[in-house]
């Protein structure tokens, strides 16, 4: 018998934990053209060919995830905190920028070069930071949505979430900290997350805005939730929905953002997206190129 090989990997970096998507942020916009000025002229993403391809919303791909943005009247929503993109090549997207803010002015868009990463504001006050690839940090991502980091009130449970997210969506999640202090996270599939880190930034009141996740055990949390009354919405067969990131000792509200729930037999799932390479033109067009690096990914 051959002796025990010491282990060379760290396996555990492997597991994915219960949650196994983190498929889309949601805002409403109540201009689609500025919408479209911002996420597809300035930013370079590509709007879903397919689905909500009207005037009343707006799904757009990047990478495996996306954003929805449909319009409620003259209603905008902001995300607590900053969502973040991974594009290939950020000079091209400071280009695109550039030319789009003649699109934008009157609004609350801006953008700036901030050390490795891009900065962005969309009209209506949602941040974005645009990271390049990077490996060590996101893996093979080329094209992407890694994170979704949240501003929580200065105080807030950071271990208490991350338990909530273990112990009741049966997720892998932690507390770390880094050279911006102590946060909390949650794996959504092997190359996105959540995040909440506590700021000072003075909090608006919760507008109703939500993130999209799938969950491989889809009805034990649901268990879990529906005995604690934090079933929000049973949306269908698929899908349900929960408003409160909750102490699991004692049912305290910790932090609101509505999570909209899905199993992994919805039938979206997995859907492969379009993306486009943004930096091909009428003028530069070489035919098999008009593909987003997104293949890579």
């Amino acid at each position: 018998m051959n002796d025990m090989v010491a282990p060379k990997f760290d396996r555990t970096v492997e597991d994915l934990g219960n949650i196994v998507e983190l498929g889309h942020v949601n805002v409403t916009v109540p201009d689609q053209a500025l919408a479209t000025a911002y996420y597809i002229m300035g930013l370079g993403l590509t709007r879903d060919p397919y689905l909500m391809a009207g005037l009343e919303n707006m799904w757009v791909n990047v990478g495996r995830g996306q954003f929805h943005l449909p319009t409620r009247g003259k209603q905008s929503q902001v995300v607590r905190g900053t969502t973040a993109l991974v594009l290939p090549d950020l000079e091209a997207l400071l280009q695109r920028l550039r030319y789009a803010q003649k699109f934008m002015e009157g609004t609350q868009f801006s953008f700036r070069e901030a050390s490795d990463v891009v900065e962005t504001t969309c009209p209506w006050g949602n941040r974005i930071r645009v990271h390049a690839p990077d490996t060590a940090k996101f893996g093979p991502m080329r094209v992407g949505m890694p994170y979704v980091e949240f501003d929580i009130p200065m105080g807030t449970d950071l271990n208490g979430i991350a338990r909530f997210y273990k112990e009741i969506l049966g997720g892998i999640a932690g507390v770390s900290s880094d050279e911006r202090g102590a946060y909390a996270w949650a794996t959504c599939s092997g190359e996105c997350r959540v995040t909440y880190r506590e700021s000072s930034r003075e909090q608006p009141e919760y507008d109703g805005h939500h993130i999209q996740v799938t969950l491989a055990d889809f009805s034990g949390p649901h268990k879990k939730l529906l005995e604690r009354g934090l079933i929000a919405e049973e949306s269908d067969q698929h899908q349900y929905r929960f408003l409160d990131i909750v102490d699991v000792d004692t049912n305290k509200p910790l932090f609101r953002i509505e999570h909209e729930t899905r199993s992994m037999r919805h039938p979206m799932f997995n859907r492969v997206f379009v993306n486009r390479n943004p930096d091909m033109t009428n003028r530069n067009f070489v035919p098999g190129y008009e593909v987003g690096q997104f293949a890579l990914n």
